[in-house]
């Protein structure tokens, strides 16, 4: 039996070497381009997904985002100006419509006071007025007035 790794003991059979290292060729430097800094075009710092900045061709980079306006930041009014003005015609037609109907309402009672009381006094006035002078004047010198009354009572008693 013979060990392959052991060299043989016959000197006419060929030998096999015992230990056979790997070639170098595989830890030599592969032949590559080599890019100079000023061959190359210009390089930015941009950020990845993760928030680290990585760095990319300037042509590739994205275009830069637009710088947004500056915001106002004026302190706004607590309600809203044009909500201010329905309000004030809200309330001031309301005001307008309580003050009409609370004149209306004047109105009305003071004409019902006048056809319950007033119209009394001048239907007493118009009377007085078309009362002729003659009676009016009689009443002064004295004039003789008739009166007559029978008063008739009659008890029955069925008892």
């Amino acid at each position: 039996m013979t060990n392959e790794h052991v060299p043989a003991l016959r000197p006419d059979a060929p030998t096999a070497r015992a230990y056979d290292p790997a070639s170098l060729d595989l830890y030599a430097p592969a032949p590559s381009v080599v890019e100079l800094a000023g061959e190359g075009g210009p390089v930015v710092w941009v950020p990845d997904a993760y928030g680290r900045m990585v760095p990319m061709p300037k042509h590739l980079a994205p275009p830069p985002m637009p710088m947004p306006e500056p915001r106002d930041l004026t302190p706004l009014p607590l309600v809203d100006p044009i909500a201010q003005r329905f309000l004030g015609a809200g309330l001031g037609g309301g005001a307008l419509a309580a003050g009409v109907g609370y004149g209306i309402g004047e109105v009305i009672s003071a004409a019902a006071g006048f056809t319950s009381g007033a119209a009394m006094w001048i239907a007493v006035a118009v009377l007085a007025w078309r009362i002729p002078v003659r009676a009016v004047a009689d009443s002064r010198r004295g004039s003789t007035v008739n009166i007559r009354k029978a008063v008739i009572k009659r008890n029955h008693f069925y008892g």
